[in-house]
């Protein structure tokens, strides 16, 4: 993906953001928790906080929270759901805080829309010395059956690069912080997954997979061609096709340590 496409795909959720709001999971606690393990204190900034999601988790766990997000839609929607949370425009690339003013920032979904040339040495400055950056990607469970082929049914626009633990161990393996040195300010990358579950129904589940980048971009007979495609599988599966389902899910975590 190019620059220009990566751009367009990124600003495509602001004109969804109550959706986004509604049908996006949330993170599983023990994955935050371990992104947030090595983290010299409390304060975190939510960088690309979307409409709140892992800013919500953060709270929960008495985190003093900053969020970040550069869309004005999906910020409204956060400061509707969070109203004491203090949010603020901005982006990866230019961060509204001072030097060493927080001890970890974290991404929910967001860290692969970064310019990491520029947002790398920009989050080595906002970080406290021994300070934590995490990424938070919510994955769909495909060593299960039934969401295996969900995946293939709904192609790359509604489950794509780095949905699935095996794509997203890959594409974030490679994930670094290049340009202006900021490679040599973070340590050793480690990842990890932690099981979660969204409770869906099959109409939920379709709401929720018309909110991805990927949806959003594609033109609006494919897009309508595509989500009754992947609601006419789940009216054939026995998992999915009655009432309320769990929706097999896994938190990966990306962590490095500012040197």
């Amino acid at each position: 993906m190019d620059q220009d496409e990566r751009q367009l795909h990124a600003s495509s959720f602001g004109a969804v953001a109550d959706a986004y709001a509604a049908h996006r999971p949330d993170y599983a606690r023990a994955a935050v928790r371990w992104a947030l393990e090595p983290a010299p204190g409390p304060r975190v900034l939510d960088l690309g906080a979307g409409t709140g999601k892992l800013t919500a988790t953060l709270v929960v766990l008495g985190a003093e929270v900053i969020a970040v997000e550069p869309d004005t839609g999906m910020r409204t929607e956060l400061r509707r759901s969070l109203p004491g949370v203090r949010a603020l425009p901005g982006s990866a690339e230019a961060i509204p805080l001072p030097d060493a003013s927080v001890d970890a920032v974290l991404a929910g979904n967001a860290m692969h829309w970064f310019d990491m040339a520029t947002a790398g040495p920009e989050i080595a400055r906002v970080l406290a010395p021994d300070g934590v950056l995490a990424g938070l990607w919510n994955l769909m469970d495909d060593q299960v059956e039934w969401v295996a082929a969900l995946a293939r049914v709904g192609g790359d626009a509604a489950v794509g690069s780095r949905d699935t633990p095996a794509a997203w161990r890959a594409e974030t393996a490679a994930m670094h912080l290049p340009g202006d040195g900021a490679a040599a300010r973070f340590g050793w990358p480690r990842q990890a997954e932690f099981p979660h579950g969204q409770r869906r129904t099959a109409d939920s589940l379709v709401a929720t997979l018309a909110t991805r980048a990927g949806m959003l971009v594609m033109p609006e007979p494919e897009r309508d061609a595509t989500l009754a495609r992947i609601h006419a599988f789940l009216a054939t599966r026995p998992e999915t096709a009655r009432g309320e389902f769990t929706l097999p899910m896994r938190t990966g975590v990306l962590r490095v340590r500012r040197l």
